[in-house]
């Protein structure tokens, strides 16, 4: 093939590539000004409007005292919420131990596939719905939020469990056999060591996300802060909705400190 007839086929090309880069904007173009287009921008001035709600959310509780005291009962709500996340976590960290044994290749042989496939089921399943069913179960309050926490929170435990067991260095385990020790010392000094730091991380990780996810599970009735914040939005009392958002806010970023520093000094 000539050099000419080469540099017609990438003119072509190109050109292809700019036509049909041409439309895609074009195509989105169109969808994005119908989408403004057919929408009602009257709520813009009435009391309503996004601007409002959020003056009325971030600002209104932090400069009206009447507001002040809400910061107190709601933060006594929000240890609670953090009380069900600790508890709920600190029970699936235990019961995901031995699903995550028996998940893992190098420990649980053919029957991996049985405790990975238990373990996505849990995780394809969101903690709302295990929320409802344990309100419906055992009634509101708080044991149902840490029933949903600690079932919901096992299958991301378990699978990062796994995948930890999976990763270990098998030589320390074969030179302690190899000198003499049993499968109890193999596991108290060969094993457990490379383990233990990564299950406290993942263990700190996963109550990061536990906080919020209780927090959510208070919409359905399952104890928590939640259930104060469904009341405010239903009744659009947006100032006790911010003073809420604030206290949750807070809290979040102070336990992402902490347990960020603490992960980085374990692993």
């Amino acid at each position: 093939m000539k050099n000419k007839d080469r540099i017609s086929l990438r003119s072509q090309r190109t050109l292809k590539q700019k036509t049909m880069i041409y439309l895609v904007v074009m195509s989105l173009t169109f969808l994005y000004a119908f989408s403004l287009w057919s929408q009602d921008f009257s709520i813009a001035s009435s009391q309503s409007s996004p601007g409002t709600i959020l003056y009325r959310l971030f600002v209104v509780p932090l400069i009206d005292p009447t507001y002040w005291p809400s910061f107190v009962e709601r933060g006594w709500q929000m240890i609670e919420t953090i009380a069900i996340a600790y508890a709920g976590g600190i029970a699936a960290s235990l019961f995901a131990l031995p699903v995550a044994i028996l998940a893992a290749r190098n420990s649980g042989g053919r029957a991996s596939y049985l405790g990975k496939l238990f373990l996505n089921a849990i995780r394809s399943i969101p903690e709302l719905l295990f929320g409802v069913f344990f309100v419906a179960a055992v009634g509101p309050g708080s044991f149902a939020g840490v029933l949903a926490i600690s079932v919901n929170s096992i299958g991301m435990i378990g699978k990062l469990y796994s995948e930890s067991i999976e990763s270990i260095d098998q030589a320390p385990i074969a030179a302690i056999k190899a000198s003499g020790g049993n499968d109890l010392q193999a596991f108290w000094y060969g094993i457990l060591p490379q383990i233990l730091p990564q299950f406290l991380s993942i263990s700190l990780f996963r109550f990061e996300i536990d906080v919020r996810a209780s927090t959510i599970l208070g919409l359905v009735g399952a104890g928590g802060i939640g259930v104060p914040l469904i009341l405010s939005q239903q009744q659009r009392h947006w100032e006790e909705v911010g003073v809420i958002l604030i206290i949750v806010i807070v809290f979040v970023v102070i336990i992402d400190k902490i347990s960020g520093k603490i992960r980085s000094n374990l692993v």
